[in-house]
């Protein structure tokens, strides 16, 4: 036998693969590219090209009887980053085929693990066969088939497959996963990109729990391809039980189409449609739903989900880039009623207030642009709602300038704002002793212009020095109903004041403060501590029409005095509304560090109307200042004191006391912390009562929450609000959870009370999620209880 033997540990240097030795490393990892596409999502194509192979084995043989060439005994090829590992292979230039055997492993180029005992093929990768094959993925999936074979360059047939993204167990590898789906066979389908399951079944710690005769879907190597998705569960009381089956049609790389049909037992069928186009500087996508209602008679006749059958809404979302700084979008909805899309629970549209709008927006280093129209959609049930007391605002525009360079050595800041709004009906409350106009029927328009410059000065003893100067116009504009006109003069007439309904205002404003701060740095034994006393001094004429009702107030109405909010310069929380008078805000801040890992920081203060007309003890129509702590010369004392440990637990709290008694007028108290397997929070907060501002009673309530891991997998959770002044458990929550590497289930329960009817709402929900495969789950509203 004419052979020639060569035992050698040297590497043989293959450069432009001419020797017919470098064809079996390179037909094996094109098998087993070919053998894997549907785990790893490899292909024929992903092998390199005139890459320089290195090849080791313990003995060369050369048979040139046979017409063979073996490499035996610990074979290494790599090739292109790809590398082979093998106790045997041999290419037979006769049959054109390679046959690698003993523990066979191939790792591709980004980590994937493929294993076999026996691989055999032709060199065209057309034909082949492979035995006990394993594939272990990067991404942590794991595949395996007792055998495959290869047919017609284009079929791969796994026989006795199995699947999971199950991680094995340690110390008893041959315990079953906890899932895993098994097949009779698995085909894939080169050329169609396609993987066919015959004879499937889903197993669950083992144990089967479903079986599919025939499944095909796309393998990996596609991205999208047009098939059903994971059909979910939906339903209520009215709607009775509820099944939802999408179907996803792939229309083109930038384009696609996901229609889906829901069942319910109670009101029949309802359909869905959603439209998603992306582009280079954006995407946009459209959303429509639709049913005719079987059994509206589910509902009560006073609301509005049992006033038609036929009800459907139709909406979109779009955001577009058009250039590095610019970038526009919208949110709209159409609804045939005002509750459809929250009944539905439509994606991305049930939420009790959808706000529709479109918008422009600008980002350039320091400066801002920001301008937008839109709209809040209340949704409820209830057929005498707010939302034809929600305003249309068109425009909004924010719009901020920074100058790069200083100007007098200090900061100069241009702030714009403009508002234009419009309302079908007022929103009006007239009762319990509360008189409030929040909303008025009509036009009103607003144009906002101001400047602000502040330069710091630091002393030689460490005193910052800041003197602050800023001015501001505004024009307003209102067109009022009559209906609005008449309730401005009656309202001023019940405050006491003079009512000026003018078609135009014009008013103006220029401050001139300083602002004084010294921070006092001093160590301790095993700490570090700053006190900062802080003075602000702000002189300013009165506010413009202080003493006369015309001008709305629809950005400026949720007034809250805290430690937060002392050192602002305007307190007010919008445009409508202006600061005047000569004010004083007086406190101190603390911070301090400690050796054992303790950190606390704090701030407590006061504020000062020191001459002029106080703007928040004057006349509003919402009754702003009243009851705000701010509407006497001499504010509420507000503070905050924080704490944290360096085991992650912290405590704060804020607080407003009465600046004569001391009596607690709002406070806020919070505590959070992990502490081995338990992770807790809770909150109490408190409102003294505000009867002009539509409180009569104080309102005090606690939120408490907490998770418990009892288990490394397992977990339960649990929430709830008591409203402390009714004696009643506002809403709770608890669940449990079950969570690995691949598998996740969540259930929860949850319900909510109306503290006026005592209507008691139940929610019951559940997800479960295979990793790779995709989540199934439920959320919906079982029952209502009176």
């Amino acid at each position: 036998m004419a052979a020639a033997v060569r035992k050698s540990r040297a590497v043989a240097h293959l450069t432009r693969l001419r020797f017919k030795t470098g064809v079996a490393a390179v037909a094996l990892l094109a098998f087993a590219a070919a053998a894997a596409a549907q785990v790893a999502g490899i292909d024929q194509g992903d092998l390199p090209q005139d890459a320089q192979m290195l090849l080791a084995a313990d003995t060369l043989v050369y048979d040139n009887d046979n017409n063979t060439i073996t490499a035996v005994g610990g074979v290494q090829i790599e090739y292109g980053g790809y590398r082979v590992v093998a106790q045997r292979v041999t290419y037979d230039r006769s049959t054109s085929r390679v046959i690698g055997s003993g523990n066979v492993e191939i790792i591709d180029q980004d980590g994937n693990r493929f294993h076999a005992e026996e691989v055999d093929l032709t060199d065209d990768l057309g034909e082949g066969f492979v035995r006990a094959l394993r594939v272990e993925t990067v991404d942590r999936t794991y595949f395996g088939a007792e055998s495959a074979v290869r047919e017609g360059g284009r079929l791969t047939t796994f026989n006795k497959g199995v699947y999971t993204a199950c991680e094995p167990c340690e110390e008893n590898p041959n315990r079953p996963p906890l899932w895993q789906i098994k097949a009779q066979k698995i085909i894939w389908n080169g050329q169609a990109k396609t993987v066919r399951f015959e004879n499937a079944r889903f197993e669950f710690f083992g144990l089967p729990i479903a079986y599919l005769p025939f499944l095909e879907v796309a393998d990996p190597t596609v991205k999208r391809k047009s098939g059903f998705l994971m059909p979910s569960v939906q339903g209520g009381s009215e709607l009775g039980y509820g099944l939802k089956v999408p179907y996803y049609f792939a229309l083109s790389p930038t384009f696609d189409l996901t229609a889906s049909v829901t069942g319910y037992t109670k009101q029949g069928f309802l359909g869905e449609a959603e439209w998603r186009q992306r582009f280079n500087n954006g995407e946009y996508n459209l959303r429509v739903a639709g049913i005719d209602q079987q059994r509206p008679e589910e509902w009560a006749p006073n609301e509005v989900d049992s006033r038609q059958t036929d009800r459907g809404m139709i909406a979109s979302k779009g955001d577009f880039r058009i250039n590095s700084r610019w970038s526009a979008g919208w949110n709209v909805m159409v609804q045939s009623d005002k509750n459809f899309a929250k009944t539905y629970e439509i994606e991305g549209y049930s939420s009790s207030v959808h706000r529709d709008e479109v918008y422009l927006t600008g980002l350039n280093d320091r400066n801002y642009f920001d301008l937008r129209g839109y709209r809040f959609q209340v949704q409820e049930n209830s057929v005498n709602g707010r939302n034809d007391s929600q305003p249309l605002v068109l425009p909004n525009l924010d719009y901020t300038y920074t100058p790069d360079r200083e100007v007098a050595g200090g900061e100069l800041t241009f702030d714009v704002n403009a508002q234009a709004l419009h309302r079908e009906e007022g929103m009006y409350t007239m009762s319990d002793g509360t008189r409030k106009l929040q909303g008025l029927q009509g036009n009103s328009g607003r144009l906002t212009t101001e400047a602000e410059w502040r330069r710091s000065f630091i002393t030689s003893a460490g005193l910052v020095l800041t003197p602050i100067l800023h001015a501001r116009g505004d024009s307003i504009f209102t067109d009022y109903s009559q209906d609005a006109a008449e309730r401005i003069q009656s309202f001023a007439n019940g405050a006491g004041a003079e009512a000026d309904i003018q078609s135009a205002y014009y008013r103006s404003m220029a401050t001139a403060g300083i602002e004084a701060r010294w921070p006092i740095l001093f160590a301790a034994a095993g700490s570090a501590h700053i006190i900062e006393p802080m003075v602000q001094l702000f002189a300013r004429p009165d506010e413009p029409y202080r003493d006369r009702l015309g001008i709305p107030n629809e950005d400026a109405q949720s007034l809250v005095f805290d430690a937060t909010t002392l050192f602002e310069r305007d307190k007010f929380s919008g445009y409508d509304r202006m600061e005047g008078g000569t004010r004083a805000n007086v406190g101190f801040r603390y911070s301090g560090s400690f050796g054992n890992g303790w950190t606390a920081h704090g701030l407590f203060g006061q504020s000062y109307h020191l001459a002029g007309d106080n703007p928040y003890a004057s006349p509003d129509l919402v009754n702003v200042g009243a009851y705000s702590g701010l509407e006497t010369d001499v504010s509420d004392y507000v503070g905050l004191i924080g704490v944290t440990l360096p085991n992650g637990i912290s405590f704060s709290t804020g607080a407003r006391l009465d600046e004569r008694s001391f009596e607690l007028r709002r406070a806020d108290v919070r505590a959070a912390g992990t502490v081995g397997a338990v992770t807790a929070g809770v909150q109490y907060a408190f409102i003294d009562a505000q009867p002009g501002y539509g409180f009569a009673e104080d309102r005090r309530e606690v939120t408490a929450s907490t998770s418990i891991r009892f288990h490394e997998n397992w977990r339960g959770f649990a929430s709830g609000t008591y409203d402390l002044e009714s004696s009643t458990l506002v809403k709770n929550s608890f669940g449990f959870a079950y969570d690995d590497e691949c598998f996740t289930y969540l259930m929860t329960f949850s319900q909510e009370r109306n503290i006026s009817s005592g209507e008691r709402e139940n929610s019951f929900g559940f997800n479960i999620s295979l990793r790779t495969l995709g989540d199934f789950g439920s959320s919906s509203n079982a029952f209502v209880q009176q």
